[in-house]
């Protein structure tokens, strides 16, 4: 004999299902500009490590086409490399907006690597 079911666990785990809908949207959303930039930030870690074998030029060639690849707004391209007797010091800022429902927002990313040899 079957039982009847109440429709109070359907709705129940319907909600829950929006909710986890919801956070994984919002996740992407949010995380991809991060995953962006520590993917950049790995790049510029990459070209410091030969730094000593590449001109300032090969470098900013190198960063711009990756920026360029990660499709990083225009500000993102003016890459700063500075060289000193002992140390060298690659950096760049940029911000990109994240879009929520009645909300817009700017993150500002500002990432810098260092070396001193």
């Amino acid at each position: 004999m079957v039982k009847p079911r109440r429709g109070a666990s359907t709705l129940g785990c319907l909600f829950s299902l929006l909710v986890v809908v919801a956070a994984i949207y919002f996740g992407v959303n949010v995380g991809a500009p991060y995953l962006r930039y520590y993917q950049f930030r790995d790049a510029m870690q990459q070209e410091l490590r030969f730094a000593e074998r590449k001109s300032d030029a090969e470098i900013l060639t190198t960063l711009r086409l990756k920026a360029d690849s990660l499709d990083l707004p225009g500000p993102a391209h003016r890459i700063n490399v500075r060289r000193g007797p002992s140390r060298i010091v690659i950096w760049t800022e940029y911000s990109e907006t994240i879009d929520f429902p009645f909300v817009t927002r700017a993150i500002a990313f500002r990432p810098v690597v260092e070396r001193s040899f």
